[in-house]
């Protein structure tokens, strides 16, 4: 091969590998500027600033759950509607000190607001 194409192919892995970074560049929180910046913001707030999540799950009351625990959980006279409940995952978003990022973070958005706020790293 010869030397200017060496040269070709070396600038354009350059530029592809310096994209990759750009493009990952998303900023790093600490836990208390995280906490702050989410807490009890609406979902539309966190999508506008974090974007898409990872991941998305919803939760689910299980079939057999009056059986689980040992007591009726129909829906009980004078109970509120229906609760709407996500979990949505982000990765290595949040610092736990100056060297280790947190490996996940996960937001519980309940009725479109950021009610619980965890980072993990054995998940």
């Amino acid at each position: 091969m010869s030397t200017f194409l060496k040269k070709i192919l070396f600038i354009f892995i350059a530029l592809g590998i310096s994209f990759q970074v750009l493009a990952e560049g998303k900023k790093l929180y600490t836990e208390n500027e995280f906490l702050d910046a989410f807490g009890a913001k609406s979902k539309e707030k966190v999508l506008q600033i974090l974007g898409e999540p990872t991941r998305k799950e919803m939760s689910v009351k299980p079939t057999n759950a009056s059986s689980v625990i040992g007591r009726p959980t129909g829906d009980r006279a004078g109970a509120s509607k229906r609760v709407n409940i996500e979990m949505w995952y982000y990765n290595n978003l949040v610092k736990s000190d100056e060297k280790n990022v947190w490996k996940q973070t996960e937001l519980t958005i309940m009725d479109g607001k950021v009610y619980n706020i965890g980072f993990f790293n054995n998940r």
